[in-house]
C-alpha cells in the first residue's frame, strides 16, 4: 500500500504562523521534500523536529520527482513544503502532485499562510473578486502580453515582484494599466512589515527615490467597467502595434487583441498600416 503526499503550508515570515496540524504532519511523515533544505531546517529546528529532508525545487529533474514517487509507492509518507506559503502557488510542487495522481497516490492538503490572500485582505481594495497573476515574466514579449491581457480585467489583481525589478514593473503597469490605486505590501508578518497605499504613478515616484527592500505583493485596482467596455479602435491598434514591436507576428497580435477587445481580427489587421 502506498503512502500519502501532504501539501503543507508554512509561514510566510513569522514562524509562529504555522498551524498545529502542519507541525503534527511534519513530525509524523517519513520524509520532507523541501524547496530549500536550509530554510526548512531552520523551521524544523525551531520546533525541535528531526526529519529526513530531500531537495525539491523548480529546477529539479524528472528523475528527482520519480525518486520521491518511488518512496511514496513503497509506503513512505511525504510532506512537500516551500520556503514560505503554499506549495504550487508561484512555488514548486505541480509536477510532483500530478505524478501522484497518475500513480493513484493520495494527496492531502494542510493549509497555511498565503502572501497573496494576506496582502489582499489588508489592501483596502475590493476583495469580492480577484485574480492571482503571480510574477511577470522576465522575457519582454511575454511580459507585455501578460500586461496587455490583464489591462481590461475588472477584478482586483494580485502580483508578486522582487525588489530589484519593482520600479521597472511599476513603470510598465503605469503604461498599460493607467494610474490606478495600488497597495504595495512587503515583508508581510515580519518585523519590517510595510503596506503602502497610493496610486501607481505615486509608487513610481516614491521608488525612484527609495531603494526597494524585501519581497513585494502588489494589489492593483481592476479596470473600471466603462473603461473595459469602451476601448476605442485607436487603443486596440496601439495595443496591437506594441505586441508587434515586441516580436509578435501581426496576425497573432491582431488575434490576441481582438479576443481581448471584441474588435474583429480582420478589422485590426486592415487598419494596421
Amino acid at each position: 500500500m502506498s503512502g500519502t503526499l501532504y501539501v503543507v503550508g508554512t509561514p510566510i515570515g513569522n514562524l509562529e504562523d504555522i498551524t498545529l496540524r502542519a507541525l503534527k504532519t511534519l513530525e509524523s511523515v517519513d520524509f520532507i521534500a523541501a524547496e530549500d533544505t536550509r530554510v526548512t531546517l531552520k523551521l524544523l529546528t525551531h520546533y525541535e523536529i528531526k526529519k529526513t529532508l530531500v531537495s525539491y525545487h523548480e529546477h529539479s529533474t524528472g528523475s528527482c520527482t520519480e525518486n520521491i514517487i518511488g518512496k511514496i509507492l513503497d509506503g513512505k509518507n511525504c510532506a512537500i513544503v516551500t520556503d514560505a506559503g503554499m506549495p504550487c502557488i508561484s512555488d514548486p510542487g505541480e509536477p510532483l502532485i500530478r505524478m501522484c495522481y497518475e500513480h493513484d497516490i493520495p494527496v492531502k492538503v494542510v493549509p497555511g499562510a498565503s502572501a497573496a490572500v494576506s496582502a489582499l485582505a489588508i489592501s483596502g481594495l475590493d476583495t469580492s473578486r480577484f485574480s492571482f497573476e503571480g510574477f511577470l515574466s522576465v522575457t519582454k514579449k511575454q511580459r507585455i502580453e501578460h500586461l496587455s491581457h490583464a489591462k481590461s480585467k475588472t477584478e482586483t489583481m494580485i502580483f508578486y515582484e522582487a525588489p530589484h525589478k519593482l520600479l521597472n514593473t511599476l513603470k510598465d503597469m503605469l503604461e498599460y494599466f493607467g494610474d490606478r490605486k495600488i497597495s504595495l505590501c512587503r515583508e508581510l508578518t515580519k518585523i519590517y512589515e510595510e503596506v503602502l497605499r497610493m496610486t501607481i504613478s505615486e509608487a513610481v515616484e516614491y521608488y525612484s527615490l527609495k531603494n526597494p527592500k524585501g519581497e513585494y505583493v502588489l494589489i492593483i485596482e481592476g479596470a473600471k467597467k466603462s473603461d473595459s467596455e469602451n476601448i476605442s479602435i485607436e487603443t486596440a491598434l496601439e495595443m496591437t502595434r506594441k505586441l508587434i514591436e515586441n516580436g509578435e507576428k501581426p496576425s497573432e497580435a491582431c488575434k490576441a487583441v481582438a479576443k481581448e477587445t471584441g474588435f474583429r481580427k480582420s478589422e485590426l489587421y486592415s487598419r494596421l498600416n
